[in-house]
């Protein structure tokens, strides 16, 4: 995720310097790097939502170390699993979203 946040920092700069100088963003080129790099991170992202759902799975059914002393805040666990889960799902509409934008190109 912190890659996705390295990607995501940087495409708002770019659009902040686009608006700035009022230039157009619409190379198809400069489109196709965007696709690609958005699919990657929606890649990645999806192996770290779908490992961290492994982990939690792990602690909770197998290990049964949710509720035996000391006791880990499962709860959490799975409530950042299913925020990882939804991040990748915005990250994968917004990935969708540019592939149709380099169609149209």
């Amino acid at each position: 995720m912190g890659l996705q946040v390295l990607w995501s920092s940087g495409l708002a700069c770019l659009d902040i310097y686009a608006l700035r100088i009022k230039r157009d963003l619409q190379n198809p080129v400069l489109v196709s790097l965007f696709v690609v790099g958005d699919w990657v991170t929606a890649t990645l992202s999806l192996a770290g939502a779908c490992s961290s759902a492994g982990i939690a799975v792990l602690y909770s059914k197998d290990l049964n170390l949710c509720s035996t002393p000391p006791h880990l805040p499962c709860g959490r666990f799975e409530l950042s699993v299913v925020l990882a889960f939804l991040t990748w799902f915005l990250i994968a509409i917004s990935s969708h979203v540019m592939f149709w934008i380099l169609a149209t190109i």
